[in-house]
């Protein structure tokens, strides 16, 4: 069997092929659900022993490879996968075949000076050793797979101050994205703020929350996390459960952000003004942070002291004033005073909380006033080279 889909050849691997395939199933979709097998690398290789562990890594990364004991008769077979991990085993037999981008080199001899030279006559990217590079061999594997691009642009929003509107903004951010045509993800990441499935009328959506995530480590495939979501208005929601949860690890949410930068589009994150570990990893991810400041003195007060702490971790920190606006206050009187630049004034709609008893969520109404402000804030922020 020259050519098959990790059959035939694999032999012994095969048993432990499928209990990787199943163990990675359940980390890749968390509850238990599978994603589908994505088209996965071509391997290239006579080592039972290495096929056996390119095929785990294969499972632990969500995707089916193509196994050939040498360089396919059939050129696109070659040439057509996302990746190529060739064998240090028969790699002097693939010199002849044709240069591509994304030749990996693998093996297991750690001192031998010669797989230098056959990675250079192959034209492979770089030499993998195993078991040292398990971790980085199933992530590019993954990449390969997903087709990883640009990364999503991530937009945090948090209060000054309690009451200041960072849901309200949140969700009309991410409803204002997903009316642009890009795909868009709402993270709820303040586990006592109610849940922005609420907010959105998607609380009986079926889909995952955080809770399912809980015990999330190393890479988690993205798009079994977006599959796994409730999608509200066409908009992706990680929100938290009705029932009281265990607090989220800090590994998870940095798990659960990556793979949903690493679809692209827009990830908005609704924050809470508390800086424990898991808030951190959260703002680590950010592209850019909104802190929503109402017109008062007060809320200055205690949104200065909020941005002087996540603005440690934030690298773009800027500010939207709410009115109305105490007298001799403005938007720039109170971005000033935070020392941060205006990211916009929002302007203040008492017909907001009768658009939610009409079942309309916070910036559903796109000629609203924070529908309009939302659809600005995205035109500067996605103009070429743009920062809002």
């Amino acid at each position: 069997m020259e050519g098959t889909r990790t059959s035939g050849a694999r032999g012994a691997a095969r048993a432990a092929g499928r209990s990787a395939g199943r163990s990675s199933a359940r980390a890749a979709a968390p509850g238990g659900t599978a994603e589908p097998r994505r088209a996965g690398p071509l391997i290239v290789t006579e080592d039972l022993a290495l096929l056996d562990d390119l095929l785990r890594l294969c499972a632990a990364a969500g995707v089916e490879p193509e196994v050939h004991h040498r360089v396919p008769e059939r050129r696109a077979s070659w040439t057509d996968p996302p990746l190529v991990l060739v064998g240090d085993d028969v790699a002097a037999r693939c010199r002849a075949a044709a240069r591509r981008p994304g030749v990996v080199l693998v093996g297991r001899e750690q001192d031998d000076p010669g797989v230098w030279r056959l990675a250079v006559e192959v034209g492979a990217e770089c030499v993998l050793r195993l078991p040292e590079a398990e971790s980085v061999l199933v992530d590019r594997i993954a990449d390969a797979a997903e087709g990883v691009g640009r990364q999503a642009l991530t937009v945090g929003v948090v209060g000054g101050r309690g009451g200041a509107g960072a849901s309200t903004l949140a969700c009309g951010l991410a409803l204002a994205a997903a009316r642009t045509g890009r795909r868009t993800l709402l993270v709820d990441g303040d586990p006592l703020g109610g849940g922005l499935d609420v907010l959105l009328g998607g609380e009986r959506e079926d889909g995952r929350r955080w809770p399912d995530f809980a015990a999330s480590k190393g890479r988690l495939a993205g798009g079994a996390l977006e599959e796994s979501l409730p999608a509200v208005r066409g908009v992706r929601v990680l929100s938290w459960g009705r029932e009281p949860a265990a607090p989220v690890a800090p590994e998870a949410v940095r798990s659960v952000l990556a793979a949903a930068r690493r679809r692209g589009g827009i990830v908005v994150v609704d924050l809470p003004r508390g800086t424990d570990e898991a808030a951190t990893e959260a703002l680590a991810q950010l592209d850019l942070g909104l802190l929503v400041v109402p017109g008062e003195l007060r809320a200055v007060a205690a949104a200065h002291r909020v941005a002087s702490i996540i603005g440690m971790v934030v690298r773009d920190l800027r500010a939207v004033v709410r009115g109305p606006y105490a007298a001799g206050l403005d938007e720039h009187w109170v971005a000033d005073a935070l020392r941060l630049p205006l990211a916009g004034e929002l302007p203040y709609d008492p017909g907001i909380v009768a658009d939610q008893d009409a079942g309309v969520p916070p910036g559903g109404e796109p000629r609203g006033a924070l529908g309009r402000f939302c659809a600005a804030f995205w035109e500067r922020a996605l103009a070429p080279g743009g920062a809002a």
